[in-house]
């Protein structure tokens, strides 16, 4: 489990949220939802243990992160998937880019060196990779050069990437944004994949639609903190806090 207990961050004097207690199990999709600019984001570099909080605890396991030596924290952090809202691959074949997680991993993972030693095609690719491609549907682009994709298809590389070294959490920022529907179905898609597996999601989105059809929970971010966490459907149909209601009715304006 990964958890945030009482966590606030500021960027020097400026508060961007506070006091937010969040945990997510193995095998369940949590959505962050909010408007634009809430801190959305923050909350997931908090939670991938790339940003130090102000004040709270950030655990892994029940362990404090924070507490431990940074090459403890590494080794934490490392068994965190996370997914920008705009993919960001490098100038080689999808194979290599999806290749470069478990690469990165390999010295401090006696899993992820016998998955790179499973070899199943003549170009020495990865099992790991072929899986995780499959999984978005882009096996036949194995070869094919990064750069070459269209925008959904480098997301979902970016999605493959994120997954083939099997995290014990997968961070999710808007990624389906600008996106058009097929594409948003594959990635909602290899999301429910994922939790079936054990991994435990985050989804950070301002698409309520989105949440509703792919979240267990939810945690409403307005203002600098979470108003509502709790089962999606009785958030959506019953919240407990009046500026969530408003905010799922519209009324809210930011």
């Amino acid at each position: 489990m990964i958890e945030l207990d009482a966590v606030s961050y500021s960027y020097g004097d400026d508060s961007v949220v506070e006091n937010l207690s969040l945990s997510v199990e193995p095998g369940e999709v949590v959505g962050i939802i909010g408007p634009s600019g809430v801190g959305k984001t923050t909350v997931l570099r908090l939670l991938a243990l790339r940003l130090r909080p102000s004040a709270g605890e950030v655990r892994l396991d029940g362990q404090s992160v924070w507490d431990t030596d940074e090459r403890t924290r590494l080794s934490l952090r490392r068994q965190v998937g996370m997914v920008a809202q705009e993919a960001s691959l490098f100038d080689a074949t999808v194979a290599r880019n999806v290749e470069y997680g478990l690469h990165v991993r390999k010295e401090w993972d006696e899993r992820l060196r016998d998955r790179l030693a499973a070899l199943v095609s003549s170009n020495g690719t990865p099992e790991a990779v072929h899986d995780a491609l499959d999984l978005v549907e882009l096996r036949e682009k194995l070869d094919q050069p990064a750069r070459s994709l269209s925008g959904g298809e480098a997301q979902r590389v970016s999605f493959a990437r994120a997954v083939a070294y099997e995290p014990s959490h997968l961070l999710l920022d808007e990624p389906t944004s600008d996106l058009d529907p097929r594409n948003t179905g594959l990635i909602e898609d290899a999301i429910r994949d994922a939790r079936a597996r054990g991994i435990g999601v985050v989804v950070a989105t301002h698409d309520m639609h989105q949440a509703e059809r792919i979240a267990d929970r939810v945690a409403v971010l307005l203002g600098d903190g979470f108003t509502e966490v709790g089962p999606t459907e009785r958030v959506f149909e019953s919240p407990t806090d009046e500026r969530t209601r408003r905010f799922i009715d519209g009324e809210l304006v930011y």
